[in-house]
């Protein structure tokens, strides 16, 4: 009995000379905290997010500077003192596990041409075609005639075919052009 009435004695104390140095804990925490942001992402997605040997994964680390943990059942875990980073790598891993849709607009980076069309990155790691009967109102002789490697184009998804490709079109997001009479 007196061992526990001396043990809550001493407790009260500390807990008294606590409150004397703050009474409430801070309304904002330290910029130099840690913080953890969680969510969850689709777990079929998790081997896009990482990559191939931890591609995609080390790029968003590399970029932002923050610490990301995936659990298995898909729940993401990033740790970092800059609140800005985590938003950013949380952006990125988000644009990753996200599906590409029928009927979405997206814009994408030309990242390829072919003669038959160019090849645009609609999300990291996610490219669709755009073919060269796509691009404009009118006939496109060369796809350069358009587009070049690195331009950031509006494009459509008309079509994912069975495959898995991505089908795009340009022509339908530019206005119709009235013609002369």
């Amino acid at each position: 009995q007196r061992a526990l009435a001396q043990a809550k004695e001493g407790r009260m104390h500390i807990l008294g000379k606590m409150l004397q140095t703050i009474s409430a804990p801070r309304e904002h925490l330290s910029e130099h905290a840690p913080k953890i942001i969680t969510f969850s992402i689709n777990p079929e997605k998790i081997g896009e997010v990482v990559g191939p040997r931890g591609k995609m994964i080390n790029k968003i680390i590399a970029e932002t500077g923050v610490k990301v943990d995936i659990e298995d059942d898909g729940r993401v875990y990033i740790a970092t003192a800059d609140e800005e980073a985590a938003k950013k790598a949380k952006g990125m891993i988000e644009a990753i596990a996200k599906d590409i849709e029928v009927g979405e607009v997206y814009m994408g980076t030309v990242v390829r041409i072919m003669p038959f069309g160019a090849f645009v990155e609609l999300l990291p790691g996610k490219d669709g075609m755009v073919h060269i009967s796509k691009l404009a109102h009118e006939r496109v002789a060369k796809v350069e005639d358009v587009v070049n490697i690195g331009d950031e184009i509006l494009v459509k998804v008309i079509e994912i075919d069975e495959k898995g490709r991505v089908n795009l079109t340009r022509k339908d997001l530019l206005p119709k052009e009235k013609k002369e009479n």
